[in-house]
């Protein structure tokens, strides 16, 4: 080990999370800055800031920056991007608009379709085809190029995104397009949906192409901006900017491929939820990461996060792999209304960073999450943030009280508390509906499950969503409030491949020929991408993560297989078909071992896993004298005397029982009455129902 630290960054709506972590003893030292939404390359600065100073770290000291972001994905969703272009086959130039055919809603047939990214006039056929069995059937000649080149220039448009019929059998031809028209519009970014993922599905894989490079050059402007304020604060170390799957690549792939770190946020949360559990505990975890903008959920069975090729930014299809997340409006800044049916409404809207909620202080009106945590006592006011953020409680109750007058609660002198309380208790209602939705799909019971909690609110609602959702046991990891940051500092070099491919295998495994080429070729291209994203590289062991989509000749939809690391090197065909019918019975109770099955595409992860960081034992430290020991706390319809702790003066083997607030820089956790928390000897805590026998827990 070098010694040295490595910091992982997660920029967000309305916090940047900072984490540093010691290479050679693993200390660890978090940090919050408010965003700064009109350059979040600023808040960053500011944040490294604010966090080398807070650990006594000079630059040379910097290893290694993982920085995760939302600009891409918040570019999409507020249509920011960049004038787009799309260049198609002849014949194929209303995809987008056709897109899957497929109505807004099937219940509002008044309602209106997303406006496609690309419109129509700016959408160009040229003849350019291959063939489903991928043999180039048309070229364009120079005349036809030439003409393409003088129209995109005549549209005035800052990017392309290009994308041919079949060019998943046959990329070159894109490839060929791609290039002449580079020579001819040399400094125009052109993204080809063949090099970005060789995937059957026109519609998806140029929409893949297009939000690329829609994000393009705007990314590329804050990587610019980002790299120079870096270099204002001495930091040349490499770069890496973390990506949806939970890894990372180097600031160079990432300006080529932006588009695989527009979902990245989320994932390396969920990374970091998975290291930081208890081992015993990680077969059966759900993650809660609530932020300021909104809750995001994800499944965790066997210590694998699940994955998914079929998430979407808006209306917007992502078919790369993707750690599932499933997202809802209801954040710490998530605003409070009351519809015409005088109805409380949680979000979608949030406050944001500026003004952000009403105990801001800076001229909010309208009240939120967090003024209701803190009107009911859970926070505060004089030491969120570790006290460099003092907040507000007068606005806070002035504005509850206010939104209590307009649902009809009856007056009083808490009437604040129990506007605040409703409030609350309808964002878990939210929450608890979702969870139980996303685990009943996968046919899994909650009461199998511990819930992890991270985000700023995460650890303080986590208590109420787990008894509401009737779930156990609550882990709250050492610094909950930058978890996101941490899983960026401990990702893994990572990228995903694919290819589509036709090909059938005999019920005795003959015709496994075309897949074996395909898992080659994949590792192949993985590893000579991989060797060359960081020094030293060559000389480290890979990692792989084959999956293969398989499906019977007449079945509508494909299963994904996934291939045990150990069966890799020696897969052959009747061990594939082996794996595929052992997973169709246990989905659907049965499985034809005498019928044929069709192999339709390949999926290989090849990762660079980081050598295990030492993990600092956490020191307790005694309360102060004349600290503070309770507060009172609104909660559930009436007041309760609250054990308040710090949590650096938790020792482990503590054994502490609700109602309980333990507070720390990064943010408060309320533990309910009929729930005990015991403090784990990695520093965790371990939160579950007193009911429980000590066993089990």
């Amino acid at each position: 080990m070098s010694g040295g630290w490595r910091i992982g960054i997660d920029v967000g709506g309305t916090f940047n999370d900072l984490v540093a972590i010691h290479e050679a003893d693993g200390r660890r030292v978090a940090f919050k800055q408010p965003s700064v939404p009109s350059d979040p390359s600023r808040a960053v600065e500011e944040g490294l800031r604010g966090l080398m100073d807070r650990a006594g770290i000079a630059p040379a000291q910097v290893s290694r920056i993982m920085h995760g972001t939302t600009l891409g994905l918040n570019t999409i969703l507020q249509r920011r991007g960049a004038r787009l272009a799309l260049v198609v086959s002849r014949g194929n130039g209303d995809v987008l608009e056709i897109a899957r055919s497929r109505m807004a809603s099937a219940f509002d047939f008044t309602l209106k379709r997303e406006v496609p990214l690309i419109p129509r006039q700016r959408v160009f056929e040229i003849d350019a085809r291959v063939t489903a069995e991928g043999v180039i059937d048309r070229r364009p000649d120079a005349a036809a190029l030439d003409a393409l080149a003088a129209s995109l220039s005549a549209a005035g448009v800052d990017a392309v995104a290009l994308m041919l019929v079949n060019s998943y059998r046959h990329p070159d031809l894109e490839a060929e397009v791609a290039g002449a028209i580079r020579s001819r519009l040399p400094d125009l970014p052109i993204s080809e949906s063949a090099k970005l993922w060789p995937e059957i599905r026109e519609y998806e894989r140029g929409m893949l192409a297009a939000l690329n490079a829609y994000v393009q050059p705007l990314m590329e402007g804050y990587f610019d901006r980002l790299t120079d304020r870096l270099a204002g604060l001495g930091l040349t170390m490499p770069v890496f900017i973390t990506t949806n799957n939970g890894g990372s690549v180097s600031l160079a792939s990432a300006r080529a491929r932006p588009i695989d770190a527009a979902l990245s946020g989320p994932s390396t949360g969920v990374t970091a939820a998975v290291l930081e559990s208890p081992v015993r505990l990680r077969g059966r975890l759900v993650t809660l990461d609530m932020g300021g903008t909104s809750t995001d959920m994800a499944v965790v069975v066997d210590g694998q996060p699940e994955y998914t090729n079929e998430a979407r930014i808006g209306e917007f299809p992502i078919i790369l792999p993707v750690i599932a997340v499933t997202a809802i409006g209801a954040g710490g800044g998530s605003l409070l209304t009351v519809d015409a049916q005088k109805v409380l409404k949680i979000g979608p809207e949030s406050a944001g960073s500026d003004p952000g909620p009403v105990c801001y202080g800076r001229g909010a009106q309208v009240p939120t999450i967090t003024d209701c945590y803190l009107t009911s006592g859970i926070l505060a006011a004089d030491s969120f943030l570790g006290g460099r953020m003092p907040l507000h409680p007068a606005p806070s109750a002035a504005a509850l009280a206010a939104l209590g007058d307009t649902l009809g609660l009856p007056p009083g002198e808490d009437r604040a508390q129990r506007a605040a309380d409703a409030a609350l208790q309808v964002a878990t209602a939210m929450m608890s509906v979702e969870m139980l939705k996303l685990l009943a799909q996968r046919g899994l019971d909650q009461r199998d499950f511990s819930l992890v909690a991270f985000g700023g609110a995460g650890a303080t609602h986590a208590c109420m969503l787990a008894e509401e959702a009737g779930l156990d046991r609550v882990i709250i990891p050492r610094t909950p409030g930058t978890l996101c940051a941490l899983g960026a500092a401990l990702a893994d070099i990572r990228r995903d491949y694919g290819r589509s491919l036709s090909a059938t295998l005999l019920p005795d495994g003959a015709g496994f020929e075309a897949v074996a080429e395909a898992v080659a070729a994949l590792a192949a291209e993985g590893t000579g991408w991989i060797r060359g994203e960081t020094p030293g590289a060559e000389a480290r062991p890979l990692a792989f993560r084959l999956m293969a989509e398989m499906r019977f000749p007449d079945q509508a939809h494909a299963l994904e297989i996934f291939v045990p690391e150990a069966l890799r090197e020696t897969l052959d065909g009747a061990a594939l078909l082996d794996l595929f019918h052992r997973e169709h019975e246990r989905l659907y109770g049965f499985s034809s071992r005498d019928e044929r099955v069709r192999v339709s595409t390949i999926r290989l992860s090849v990762s660079l896993p980081e050598p295990a960081l030492t993990d600092a034992a956490p020191q307790a430290n005694p309360p102060a004298p004349g600290a503070r020991r309770h507060r009172r706390v609104f909660s559930r319809g009436e007041w309760h005397e609250a054990l308040f702790r710090r949590r650096d003066s938790l020792a482990p083997g503590d054994r502490l029982e609700g109602p309980l607030i333990v507070e720390q820089d990064d943010t408060t956790v309320w533990i309910l009455p009929g729930w005990q928390c015991h403090v784990e000897a990695d520093g965790n805590l371990l939160v579950h129902r007193i009911s429980r026998k000590e066993g089990q827990a």
